[in-house]
């Protein structure tokens, strides 16, 4: 494994700190929360990403995307996670995309893998239905009639739900609440008839929604993949998400990282740099080990999607459960670095340690995800 960026990973990675800086600063993402924004993002700084390629790194070119593949991706995620940049990039490239680039059937590719490449379409992912990420707890039903299924069910923490134009539903069609057979994946229409989408705002600002289903008719054709063969597919896009979240937080722990240095060098006690005092200097120093080997384990599951390795779930998880720990110990000592002034909004660090706690719970936390890697590994 290469831990060394090519040429064009390095041109992509300093486009997009460019770009999130300039067009998307943290400064974005307060005025989207004073404003109350109805979207809780920006439709146009979305459409410059997708005119930059950014929407369409794990697409083909062959469906307008620019294939530049996850580790692409996770450099575009890590400096998005520097800014806080509000985006459909988990909801509808990293999630929905790579489900339909998975399972998808040639039509379907084209008409969807196409117009999110664009930008011209926003899609999320309908698939919790707990208050702890569970993706084998499916209790919707989707019940065989005439020609297609009607679907019935409730689910929660839909990120991005209430402004999607099409939901990937998961849903059983056979066995019992539990089972990891029996489910199957279906595009459903947001408009749809019988589909009722509540949004809920995040502690983090972030989108996130709660969908009700009652009597949704769908037709075959909209069935992702096959039949009861929905949780192989999950699998492997959680597995992508759980990877590219875990790049965000990089960028997340990194600036937070950063901007608490340069704190410490201009606060001053007893007439000298806070940054001088040796307790400082050693949870400084403990932190910056930490990151660098956040930042190894990221790159090492991004070459792991991208070549297709066997030991992709167990990598998700590690660099889940280790960022997940790292982003909300990296926050709590920003904060605490600053004082009392910490807790205030004037600084950005608290707006980091929101993000941090919901990033973590988003697709299991350090708990489920060292639990699951250890199941992998046979313990």
């Amino acid at each position: 494994m290469a831990l060394v960026l090519t040429e064009e990973q390095q041109l992509l990675r300093d486009t997009a700190t460019q770009f999130f800086q300039k067009n998307v600063p943290i400064a974005n993402l307060r005025k989207l929360r004073d404003s109350k924004s109805a979207d809780g993002f920006d439709r146009a700084v979305w459409k410059e990403m997708a005119d930059l390629g950014f929407a369409g790194i794990l697409t083909s070119e062959k469906y307008g995307g620019t294939d530049f593949g996850p580790v692409g991706l996770g450099l575009v995620l890590e400096q998005a996670g520097r800014t806080l940049a509000a985006s459909p990039l988990v909801s509808t490239v990293l999630l929905c995309g790579s489900a339909v680039q998975l399972a998808g059937s040639a039509t379907q590719r084209q008409d969807i893998l196409s117009s999110i490449a664009a930008g011209e379409i926003i899609m999320a992912l309908a698939l919790e239905e707990t208050a702890h990420h569970n993706p084998t707890h499916i209790a919707t039903k989707a019940e065989s009639g005439g020609a297609g299924y009607r679907i019935s069910g409730e689910k929660t923490f839909v990120l991005d739900g209430h402004v999607a134009d099409k939901l990937i539903v998961a849903a059983r069609t056979s066995g019992k609440v539990g089972d990891k057979s029996g489910i199957t994946l279906f595009i459903v229409d947001a408009k749809a008839k019988g589909v009722t989408i509540t949004r809920t705002l995040m502690v983090d600002n972030r989108n996130a929604a709660n969908i009700t289903f009652e009597n949704v008719t769908v037709g075959a054709d909209t069935i992702l993949g096959s039949v009861d063969g929905g949780s192989d597919v999950l699998d492997q896009v959680l597995d992508i998400a759980r990877i590219g979240l875990a790049a965000e937080m990089l960028g997340s722990i990194q600036e937070v990282f950063d901007t608490t240095v340069e704190y410490l060098k201009e606060r001053k006690q007893f007439g000298v740099p806070i940054g001088s005092f040796q307790a400082l200097k050693h949870r400084i120093s403990d932190l910056f080990s930490e990151i660098e080997l956040c930042r190894s384990v990221v790159l090492d599951a991004l070459s792991a999607l991208e070549a297709r390795r066997n030991d992709v779930p167990q990598i998700a998880s590690l660099a889940k459960a280790r960022l997940s720990d790292v982003a909300t110990r990296m926050t709590n000592e920003g904060l605490q670095m600053r004082g009392g002034m910490g807790m205030t909004d004037q600084f950005d660090v608290g707006l980091f340690m929101k993000r941090a706690r919901v990033a973590a719970a988003t697709f299991g936390d350090g708990n489920f995800h060292r639990d699951r890697y250890a199941t992998l590994e046979g313990f």
